[in-house]
């Protein structure tokens, strides 16, 4: 005998008993990045805490010694708001930081697209030699780059004073690079550019590589050019590695110290920025002046999570439209 029952449909709008259930909260990724979290507040936003508590206190050698910080309100930041060394060291740093991130950006994005070109073991094996700048320390690259351009046996002035006098003028070989702001920041450009470049370069790299080889085959069969290719077809594509490169770059020169601690030290102040200023505040003198150090590294803090706020509005806008 056949079922000539009719099937039963759900009705619309009618949920299944399974579907009432409520949801259970699932732990697992919590518990699993829990650790990660605690870590990241002991070793990060703790510091940043504390950094932010004692902008607002006077903290000197003796409250290092154990007496209670006495609080100075916003002293501290209208004391340095009130400094001309500040607005020159933040327009250092603010300077500094647009070159160095323009030419790494330029340079770096330039060597990627020639290793791009060779073939699989030698850009591999280019790459590899060319990160070796990447890996070598701050404080070893400020310590070469100083033996380079120094006045006594430097090399870079011994080859210019070998040039024809037509070209690059006289009187190299006693030529004090660290004289001046201008020269100095030119040279600490050269040190930070030299060592960014390959970061980038194997980044663009690695971005080329997960590009579809169609699209330029296409382009060059309508006899697109190098320059059109890579504006068209290349810089869309690899737009978001560009956009963290930059802000990468941004926050790393922002946050430069070793390097131009080692070639100007601390006597010469017209060429401060703000990382070495915030230091010489808080350490360079007889009577430590933690307060005031605080509050640039607050000031410079600020900064770069602005940058950080743009990049992010700027990720978010990109996931929303793809």
């Amino acid at each position: 005998m056949l079922d000539t029952a009719p099937a039963v449909r759900p009705t619309p709008g009618r949920k299944s008993s399974g579907r009432g259930r409520p949801r259970r909260p699932r732990l697992g990724p919590y518990l699993l990045i829990a650790p990660t979290v605690v870590v990241i507040a002991l070793l990060m936003f703790w510091p940043m805490i504390q950094i932010a508590v004692m902008s607002f206190q006077k903290v000197g050698n003796r409250q290092l010694a154990g007496e209670p910080a006495e609080s100075v309100g916003t002293k501290n930041y209208e004391t340095i708001l009130a400094d001309d060394l500040f607005w020159q060291s933040l327009r250092h740093t603010v300077l500094f930081a647009v070159v160095a991130v323009s030419l790494t950006l330029l340079v770096g994005t330039l060597v990627g697209l020639l290793l791009h070109r060779l073939g699989r073991r030698m850009s591999m094996f280019v790459a590899g030699g060319v990160m070796v700048a990447w890996a070598t320390p701050p404080i070893t690259a400020a310590i070469i780059f100083s033996w380079l351009f120094g006045s006594t046996g430097g090399v870079v002035n011994w080859t210019l004073d070998l040039l024809p006098d037509l070209l690059v003028g006289g009187d190299w070989i006693d030529y004090n690079w660290f004289a001046t702001p201008l020269r100095t920041y030119t040279v600490l450009t050269v040190c930070v550019v030299w060592q960014s470049i390959p970061f980038v370069a194997v980044s663009v790299l690695a971005g080329l590589r997960s590009l579809p080889g169609e699209l330029f085959e296409a382009a060059r069969v309508d006899g697109a050019s190098a320059w059109r290719q890579f504006w068209k077809i290349t810089f869309p594509l690899l737009r978001p590695i560009f956009l963290v490169l930059l802000v990468l770059s941004v926050i790393w020169d922002f946050k430069v110290f070793t390097q131009l601690f080692i070639m100007s030290g601390m006597a010469n102040r017209d060429a401060f920025n703000l990382s070495l200023y915030a230091y010489s505040e808080a350490f360079g003198g007889m009577n430590a002046k933690l307060g005031m150090g605080s509050a640039i590294a607050m000031v410079l803090t600020l900064l770069l999570l602005v940058v950080t706020a743009v990049y992010v509005r700027i990720m978010v806008r990109q996931g929303e439209t793809s």
